[in-house]
């Protein structure tokens, strides 16, 4: 289907966000439709972060890297505004932003990602805008003999889980080299660490908690109801931890004027990733209803999304459906390890652990532009 735009006014794609998805999105929009298409960047944030990175910023890490906005902007030739989004009005093709501009599309993809709200009581809630200052005090705590017993939560349902392993896994090493002993465990909704990789993944990750000392509680449907003792069903068990680091809960974007959404506000689409029921809106990243929030799907979904919306325009595209693959790198070991799974049915299917990259550049988030755009702007993968 092309696009009804009159050939002096291009075809104007609109792009809410300023993360992953979004940055991914304008990248391939770029590359796919060239100059068919005029590209807006609506975003509330001055800079791209790259957020799986944050993790490691408590133990003394460089900060994770930004990116600014606008020279991305200008690099694909887009339009930055400085805005974020207030409501839709899907009729009219317009999105009405905070600061009252009214913005007109021909295909808009929201791409706003999840808000983060606290799981549990009486536990730091892990926000990687905030980890460094969450995390520091009970570092040094942990040094100076205070905190003997320590749990990592996962909440019910799960979020992109592999950030509870490397905390436990760099906290375990920080103790191991301060000569600081500490019972650390996870306890996790999975029915075993990393499940949704596969196997394959589970076994070699079990066996590296091992190795470290760190104990697992999976199958675990946790509260927490007064501080240190936490109850764990089914069964009825009980962990007591001097203190408790978990997870946050994650909740859709809740957009007014998507008439189209779950319970707790994610957007609803199909396998091109356009919101259901309503015309010239896509959605990408952690703001749908797709259960797995992390990076590299978010860059996936972003692609599918700017190809179906490149056709559109009229670029000699087909577009394809979404077939989701997770790769991913766990930090906290001695050497990074690359992990890799299919996605279907909601579990891992062709699951791999390596100790060297199975994808190039070897980066947090494997991205087909985002990747090399980075790496481009002379970002080391890992650093």
């Amino acid at each position: 289907m092309n696009s009804s735009t009159s050939p002096t006014q291009p075809f104007r794609a609109l792009i809410a966000g300023g993360g992953v998805a979004a940055v991914e999105a304008a990248l391939a929009l770029r590359d796919l439709a060239a100059d068919r298409i005029a590209i807006t960047l609506l975003a509330p944030e001055p800079d791209f972060v790259y957020r799986p990175m944050r993790v490691r910023e408590p133990f003394g890490y460089a900060l994770a890297q930004r990116h600014s906005l606008e020279e991305i902007a200008r690099d694909v030739d887009a339009e930055l505004v400085p805005d974020a989004v207030k409501w839709l009005d899907p009729g009219r093709s317009v999105v009405h932003t905070e600061h009252g501009q009214q913005l007109r599309y021909d295909a808009l993809l929201i791409a706003l990602g999840a808000h983060l709200r606290p799981a549990f009581a009486h536990a730091i809630t892990v926000d990687d805008d905030h980890i460094d200052e969450q995390l520091h005090g009970l570092l040094q705590d942990i040094e100076g003999g205070y905190v003997s017993s320590l749990a990592f939560l996962a909440p019910s349902p799960l979020p992109w889980p592999l950030p509870i392993y490397e905390l436990a896994l760099m906290t375990a090493t920080r103790a191991y080299d301060m000569g600081v002993r500490i019972s650390i465990t996870i306890a996790t909704p999975e029915q075993a660490p990393l499940a949704l990789f596969g196997s394959t993944v589970s076994d070699g990750v079990k066996r590296l908690l091992d190795d470290r000392g760190i104990a697992t509680i999976p199958s675990a449907h946790c509260t927490i109801n007064r501080p240190g003792v936490v109850s764990i069903d089914p069964g009825g068990r009980t962990l007591l931890a001097d203190r408790v680091v978990a997870l946050p809960q994650l909740f859709g974007p809740s957009v007014p004027g998507l008439s189209a959404g779950t319970q707790d506000g994610f957007i609803p689409v199909d396998v091109h990733c356009r919101v259901r029921g309503i015309e010239r809106v896509w959605a990408a990243g952690d703001a749908t209803d797709f259960p797995v929030k992390h990076g590299g799907i978010a860059a996936q979904q972003a692609d599918t999304a700017a190809a179906a919306i490149a056709a559109v325009a009229g670029a000699p595209v087909q577009p394809a459906p979404f077939h989701p693959e997770i790769r991913a790198v766990l930090l906290g070991g001695e050497q990074p390890l690359y992990l890799s799974a299919h996605v279907t049915g909601g579990h891992g299917s062709d699951s791999s652990i390596r100790e060297q990259p199975t994808w190039s550049p070897p980066a947090k988030i494997a991205a087909k532009y985002l990747s090399p755009y980075l790496e481009a702007r002379g970002t080391a993968a890992l650093r």
